[in-house]
């Protein structure tokens, strides 16, 4: 089984180069799947790289 990288939320702004607010916002909306841990999310970097290439229907509707 393949080991996932775990993101913070700080970092999952560092590598999508955007801000908290839009982060938040993202996940919110539904247009990026995290997990809440505490009161923090957490980002599997697979998914994050999916949405970058337009992998995700959510990724998919927001370029329409």
């Amino acid at each position: 089984m393949k080991k996932q990288n775990v993101l913070t939320t700080t970092e999952a702004m560092e590598y999508l180069r955007t801000t908290r607010v839009t982060i938040l916002k993202m996940v919110h909306e539904g247009r990026l799947k995290a997990n809440k841990v505490g009161r923090e999310y957490r980002f599997l970097q697979d998914e994050l790289d999916k949405y970058l290439r337009g992998e995700t229907e959510e990724a998919k509707a927001a370029s329409r």
